[in-house]
């Protein structure tokens, strides 16, 4: 599976800096199962995606996040995951538990973005993000990165741009400061 979406947000992820090397990945909704870029790929040369099925064995070669995406497909309505490491919603994420933009763009894409706590690729991960997407757009591993979900790949990386780009804005006005975990 690959199509000129895939493409163009991958590049798109590289080109803002929302992740770095072949870090990162996403997901896509199939028919029993999902389709996920393979662990070690980069997001702007992702080549031939690995379909994880519902049920049964896991493919060698899938994102060690694999069970992440699965969780989430499995407990929410989203069609689409982007798993990115945009750098200030990383840092906000080491001292806030919810981080609350306040520009334009993140209070109508991204008005509240939990943060929550879970080993890497982990099932326990994976259980703690599903349950805060249930809730919104996107949620933040502490000190990990961002899982953005929607119904299209492209909504996903909208709003993983605007979370960036609020937690920038937090950064320039000097809100990101100690605050409550």
């Amino acid at each position: 599976m690959q199509d000129k979406t895939i493409d163009r947000v991958g590049k798109r992820v590289v080109m803002e800096g929302l992740v770095t090397g072949n870090f990162g990945n996403f997901a896509l909704r199939g028919e029993a199962g999902f389709w996920v870029k393979k662990s070690g790929a980069y997001l702007d040369q992702p080549g031939d995606l690995i379909f994880v099925p519902d049920s049964g064995e896991v493919p060698s070669g899938a994102s060690h996040e694999w069970r992440v995406h699965a969780e989430i497909f499995r407990s929410t309505h989203h069609k689409a995951v982007l798993h990115t490491h945009p750098p200030n919603v990383i840092a906000a994420s080491f001292t806030r538990a919810v981080i609350t933009p306040i520009d334009a763009e993140g209070l109508i894409l991204c008005p509240s973005i939990p943060v929550v706590d879970g080993p890497c690729g982990s099932e326990i991960l994976g259980k703690v993000v599903a349950k805060a997407l249930q809730d919104g757009p996107i949620a933040v591993a502490r000190g990990h990165g961002t899982f953005a979900a929607g119904t299209t790949l492209e909504e996903a990386y909208l709003v993983t741009s605007a979370a960036e780009h609020a937690c920038r804005i937090l950064q320039i006005l000097g809100r990101l400061g100690p605050g409550e975990k």
